[in-house]
This record gives structure tokens, sequence and C-alpha cells, in this order.
């Protein structure tokens, strides 16, 4: 079955009508990367294009790739707890680029709760199909935005 595995594993293609742009990677300190390839490799799949800043990545890198690139989410994986005390930062980052009413943040992983999430006004996804659930709701609700 290791096959099948691989199979599985292997990098989607870039999606030919992206449904919308996706900035992802994990906050500085944070060094493990493996749940962040699995959720980008899903959006993938979901026809997002993906943008991966890679890990330990600073609240600044995050904020002007997102400008660069017109992002739509930002999607962040946070498994330490000394990456979630960057939030806050990673959220004034964004508003120093006047980007925090232009792109949604998504946050996710072992160190992080929906609370945490509200606290900083971001979305919250347990597993990576929560991702793409919600990655999909908001670029709808963006679409239909007057």
């Amino acid at each position: 079955m290791s096959w099948l595995k691989a199979m599985r594993e292997k990098e989607p293609p870039e999606p030919v009508n992206p449904v919308g742009t996706v900035v992802i990677g994990t906050l500085y300190p944070e060094v493990m990367d493996t749940a962040k390839d699995m959720v980008r490799r899903s959006l993938k799949l979901a026809q997002f294009k993906t943008f991966d800043v890679g890990k330990g990545v600073s609240p600044q890198a995050f904020a002007s790739k997102a400008k660069e690139v017109n992002a739509d989410i930002i999607v962040v994986s946070v498994l330490l707890t000394a990456a979630k005390e960057n939030l806050p930062k990673l959220i004034s980052a964004l508003e120093l680029e006047g980007l925090k009413d232009k792109c949604v943040i998504m946050i996710g992983g072992a160190a992080v709760t929906k609370e945490d999430a509200d606290k900083i006004g971001a979305m919250f996804g347990k597993t990576r199909e929560d991702a793409v659930v919600l990655a999909k709701k908001i670029v709808e609700q963006k679409r239909n935005k007057p």
C-alpha cells in the first residue's frame, strides 16, 4: 500500500482557473511543516492558488507576500505556543500593509483553539478538510460582497 500513499502525497498540479489565492506557512519560531504541507496540498486540490512562504516565517514576511500576490486568505499552522504568541504581531503586520480588511486569516494546529482565533479575528479549523471548507466559504463571501 505504500505506492498508494505515495500517490496521495504527490504534489497536485497548479489550478488552471484558481478560485482564490492563499498564502500559507508556519509562524516563527515554528519549524514543523508537515501539517502545513497537508493543508496546502488540500487547498491546491480544491483549486486554490497557493504560495508557501515556508516554516518559521516572520509576521512581516507573511504580510509582504500576501500584499505581493493579492491574497484572499492567509493560512497559518501553529503547533508551538511560542508561535501562537506571535499571532498578534501578524495582525499588526497586516494592518501596517493595509491588508487587515482585505485578507482573511485562518489558523489551525495543536497550539491554537477557536478562542485564540476569535481573539485575533481569524477563522479556525482543526483539519485540512476544515481548511478547504472555510477557504471556499471565504471566497464565496468575498465574491458576493457588494
